[in-house]
């Protein structure tokens, strides 16, 4: 037993270690920093016009996108006012509705389509990068003017080639890139409510 307890302990430390050199390898990315930066931009300049910020995924990934539009319309670090932020991943009724009518890769292309405006901002979480159903929101937002970012592994996908930006983590690990999500989304929320606190 203590051997088997070893082992397990071996085994988390090497999980650990993974996951901080991916940490570090994602801090030293300029590129992925400067599209980051010019993602929160965007946001900042939606929410001022009065747009919103649309947010969907997978599994893992839809956890992360109602993570992130809590973080925003509830608070991220500062008392401020709510900031308009939408999973569509939370109606159930909607997401069964759209599935059983018209199929599940439609069913963040029709809430798009219902809920987008022209100068909100699409965030698509997809650790493949070829999740069909982000794929077809992606589409939809990109005929009413919606910009669209694609949230993905270190390959990107089809998304990454379909998305206005990609930012793409660098790791083909699932849990590493969903860890290097959060890490994106905490930054933009951060940035995003200091610019716009001051107008609470």
């Amino acid at each position: 037993m203590a051997d088997d307890a070893k082992n397990v302990e071996q085994d988390i430390a090497a999980i650990f270690e993974e996951a901080a050199s991916v940490a570090t390898e994602l801090a030293a990315m300029d590129d992925l920093r400067a599209a980051v930066a010019e993602v929160a931009a965007l946001v900042i300049e939606s929410i001022r016009a009065g747009g919103k910020v649309l947010l969907c995924g997978n599994g893992g990934s839809a956890a992360d996108s109602q993570h992130i539009a809590a973080e925003l319309s509830g608070r991220f670090e500062m008392e401020r006012r709510g900031l308009p932020a939408v999973a569509l991943t939370t109606d159930t009724s909607a997401l069964t509705y759209i599935g059983n009518d018209y199929g599940f890769e439609a069913v963040f292309r029709r809430q798009v389509e219902a809920l987008g405006r022209g100068g909100d901002i699409l965030l698509v979480y997809s650790t493949s990068g070829n999740s069909t159903n982000c794929l077809r929101a992606v589409e939809q937002a990109g005929t009413m003017g919606v910009r669209t970012v694609a949230l993905t592994g270190r390959a990107g996908g089809a998304l990454a080639e379909a998305a206005d930006i990609a930012l793409k983590a660098p790791s083909d690990v699932t849990a590493r890139i969903q860890e290097c999500h959060g890490k994106i989304g905490h930054a933009i929320c951060a940035v995003v409510e200091r610019a716009l606190c001051g107008d609470a």
